[in-house]
């Protein structure tokens, strides 16, 4: 794995994160530290990525 997103020129990543790749794209977003990232697809292809935040009570 670490080859492959070297090989898409990412070298240095974020501690925790999602590289998500659709249509020979990739994208990589940042995970919230409390929430959700909801990856919404239609048709077998990635439509849009929504992150839901929330915080302790």
């Amino acid at each position: 794995m670490d080859t492959f997103l070297t090989s898409l020129g990412i070298i240095e990543l974020p501690m925790n994160c999602v590289v998500v790749i659709s249509e020979g794209k990739a994208k990589l977003r940042v995970l919230p530290e409390h929430g959700e990232y909801r990856i919404v697809t239609h048709q077998g292809k990635v439509k849009r990525m929504r992150k839901e935040e929330g915080e302790e009570f």
